[in-house]
């Protein structure tokens, strides 16, 4: 008997955060694509209304919900305005973050303690309102973190981003044995550079502390350690969260997935 090939996700209902750009809006159309309806939970209220309108437009079923991951307020009104809208919440990709570049002894505390605010709280703070419909639901769900290939690697100057996207993979741990009971999983995406708005202005920045071109920080440090040279694509890792999504049963539970073009490889 053949394997069926699990790619819907007609009935279930998706909250990404961060999806009114980059990865998260490639994830947030994918999954509609796919038959979910999605909040889209962004900060910008202007982008994330754009987002859904245009996914609404195209035949699917999205929300615009402003959302600062940081509040926990904003983030239980904003979920519930899913269920309100949706009936429930099946699948939460935790997925908002930036990115600041300085070396240890020149970071300011105030930006250490926003970086794992956005990165480590909001992923706490969404996974816990998401949790609170799972487990009344008792239809599971899925949790997908946004991670790195510093949640396994570090590099120079980004000591909050490495630490942060460190902690995701003990919170996915750590929620796929207190989710079992319930049916919910859990999963850490850690893709390697993807030429997104928040990459793409690392380039400057990272050439202007190391004294390089902006040639030379893409080639080598970017892409330094690849097999191909390649930059990791939005569709790549919006592809690899449909299928953990979609996937019909906990295997992969707890799990990390290195989408890095065999930068990192452990």
């Amino acid at each position: 008997m053949a394997t069926t090939l699990h790619q819907d996700l007609s009935g279930k209902v998706a909250l990404v955060t961060g999806s009114a750009s980059g990865i998260g809006k490639d994830i947030a159309e994918t999954f509609a694509k796919a038959g979910a309806a999605v909040g889209i939970a962004d900060l910008n209220e202007a982008a994330a209304k754009a987002t859904a309108d245009e996914i609404n437009a195209a035949g699917g079923k999205a929300l615009a919900i402003v959302m600062d991951v940081t509040n926990e307020e904003a983030v239980n009104a904003g979920t519930e305005a899913l269920v309100k809208a949706f009936g429930s919440i099946d699948i939460l990709v935790s997925n908002a973050g930036i990115q600041i570049i300085n070396p240890i002894d020149q970071l300011a505390f105030s930006d250490w303690k926003k970086m794992l605010a956005i990165h480590l709280d909001g992923a706490f703070l969404t996974t816990k309102a998401a949790l609170k419909h799972m487990y009344a639901s008792k239809r599971g769900g899925t949790v997908i973190y946004m991670g790195s290939v510093h949640s396994h690697e570090a590099s120079a100057l980004k000591s909050p981003y490495v630490t942060s996207k460190h902690g995701l993979l003990g919170l996915c741990r750590t929620l796929a044995k207190e989710g079992a009971s319930h049916g919910v999983r859990s999963h850490v995406i850690c893709p390697g550079f993807v030429k997104t708005p928040l990459v793409e202005k690392q380039i400057p920045e990272q050439a202007r502390e190391k004294g390089i071109t902006e040639e030379e920080v893409v080639k080598n440090v970017m892409l330094g350690q690849t097999v191909d040279g390649e930059f990791t694509t939005v569709d790549d890792v919006a592809q690899l969260a449909l299928f953990l999504a979609a996937f019909p049963t906990s295997v992969f539970t707890g799990q990390s997935f290195l989408a890095s073009h065999g930068w990192c490889m452990n």
